[in-house]
């Protein structure tokens, strides 16, 4: 048995935030892991050849560099390591008719031009970005901050005292708009809504989705303020720097840990039981799981009340990843030179190919045309292969998590429904094509290649279920007050001092570590 203050179940950037605050504030803390390497989904691995270090899983940090973690860690983090690469033309998008549009870090060159494709499509992007500004209090706070707490009832409060109920109440009708709607409302130039509309499918939503309006919005004002930050020499820096920071003040990490049981006692947690019979005592238990781990695999059923284990059971995870990770000779010779600094390029039909895409992939069908994401890190950092050579990082951000058929007709189901090498491979292959129609260079550049399908995902990462990225579908029921169940608050659970955090819990997934800091602010007061 060993004495902690707080034992953390996994090790994703919520585990390592909520690790390093804690054990800044003098508090003893132990972090387990189940897997041989920490991070959660945060990896950087020679995947394809020596040389070549590509971000497995996530790579890009502007939810990070904004957060309330990283204004309290940021300098011991810089000081253990810890270096951005980042530039001014942070995200593009690219047709197939081989028309592109890049925004970048200036609001005033995106609406100008934005204008110069429609008339008024600039105008309505800087609404868009003003709309987001004059909410900034209010949508922070709902998107950052413990949403039960009187923090957040006080701030509500005061915007009623302030601009009256029915002004108040007036913000949440364009908050809850469709990014469908907003686009098309709001744009002529099919470009813009190209432009835009793929962002939502990084928040788990689709352009149809409640909510997904002002996420593109926020992820607009988000890029222009920070850019698309990545970490040089790869994102398993994030974690190095982490460990040295929680280390260096008293705490601990344990790989090939499988926490098998929550330890509960006269209805507190009391520490952790591993799957090979270890036991952890710790005065707080905090697990950055997924509600169905939490409620179904950890707890004992006595220690849940009924209703709960029903909403856990019922808990929906969204559409399924791929990543596809490709080491170059050179970097791919685009149509528009300029793409090559962009950072995170979309290539899609354009906001009809997103919703197509996205439905088919609800549907169990392999898109015929997914949207493609194309992650240039080598734009921002040399590093991460070897002189003159390139990286490219690709994300696929619909597919099934069980196929059903494939949209095209060219990909054969496989019987059981489930994910197999085949289909993966054929179903990158797409992929490369559709990056080759505007880089024709490509497929001869290509040293080495990985792809990792929804399937290989989940056995990356047992969140990942089904290849969900997000641990959980982000729609409206499942979001804000609602996550991760209805029958809980916050991060707290129905066991006393257990906690619950990560992807699946409030503000929802993403690198931004907010959740894991909130407990730790709750548990380690200043």
């Amino acid at each position: 048995m060993s004495k902690f203050d707080a034992i953390i179940v996994g090790s994703g950037i919520n585990s390592l935030v909520c690790a390093a605050v804690m054990a800044r504030r003098g508090k003893k803390v132990c972090v387990l892991e189940r897997e041989a390497v920490l991070g959660g989904c945060i990896r950087t691995e020679e995947l394809t050849a020596p040389g070549f270090l590509h971000d497995t899983l996530s790579t890009a940090h502007p939810l990070f560099v904004t957060s309330p973690g990283y204004a309290e860690l940021k300098d011991a983090l810089h000081a253990n390591g810890l270096d951005y690469g980042n530039n001014d033309t942070p995200t593009g998008v690219l047709l197939p008719d081989g028309r592109s549009l890049i925004l970048r870090r200036d609001r005033a060159a995106n609406v100008a031009a934005m204008n110069a494709l429609a008339g008024g499509d600039g105008d309505a992007y800087q609404e868009g970005m003003a709309f987001v500004e004059q909410n900034a209090e209010l949508i922070f706070a709902l998107l950052g901050n413990e949403l039960w707490s009187s923090s957040v009832g006080k701030m509500m409060l005061g915007r009623v005292w302030k601009n009256g109920a029915h002004e108040t109440l007036s913000f949440f009708g364009p908050a809850v708009q469709t990014c469908r709607a907003w686009l098309e409302t709001r744009f002529q130039s099919d470009l813009v809504k190209a432009l835009l509309a793929p962002w939502v499918l990084h928040t788990g939503l689709g352009p149809e989705s409640a909510m997904s309006a002002l996420m593109a919005k926020v992820i607009a004002f988000t890029l222009e303020g920070v850019g698309l930050p990545l970490v040089k020499g790869g994102n398993a820096r994030t974690v190095d720097a982490f460990r040295a920071v929680v280390e260096s003040a008293g705490g601990s990490f344990h790989v090939g840990c499988d926490v098998a049981e929550i330890l509960v006692s006269k209805g507190k947690a009391s520490g952790v039981r591993t799957g090979d019979g270890r036991e952890f005592e710790a005065k707080q238990v905090i697990c950055n799981v997924t509600p169905t781990q939490l409620y179904q695999r950890l707890l004992a059923p006595e220690h849940v009340p009924e209703a709960l284990r029903e909403q856990a059971a019922q808990y929906r995870y969204g559409k399924g990843n791929m990543q596809i990770h490709l080491a170059l000779s050179g970097p791919p010779q685009w149509s528009d030179p300029a793409l090559r600094d962009v950072i995170y390029l979309h290539l899609t039909p354009g906001l009809d190919g997103v919703s197509r895409a996205v439905n088919e992939a609800e549907r169990g069908l392999l898109p015929a045309e997914p949207t493609v994401c194309v992650a240039q890190p080598c734009a921002v950092d040399p590093s991460r292969a070897p002189d003159g050579k390139w990286v490219m990082w690709i994300q696929l951000p619909e597919c099934p998590r069980e196929i059903k058929g494939d949209a095209a007709g060219s990909i054969a189901t496989p019987a059981d429904g489930r994910w197999n090498d085949e289909v993966r491979e054929r179903h990158a292959d797409r992929a490369i094509d559709l990056i080759a129609r505007h880089a024709p260079d490509l497929r001869e550049r290509i040293i080495g290649r990985s792809v990792q399908s929804p399937a290989d995902l989940e056995r990356m990462n047992i969140n990942l279920v089904g290849g969900d990225p997000y641990s959980g579908e982000c729609a409206v029921d499942q979001y804000m007050f609602w996550r991760p169940l209805r029958g809980v608050k916050d991060h707290a659970t129905p066991v006393k001092n257990l906690y619950h955090i990560g992807a699946s819990t409030h503000p929802g997934p993403g690198l931004g570590g907010a959740s894991g800091f909130h407990v730790a602010n709750a548990l380690a007061k200043r």
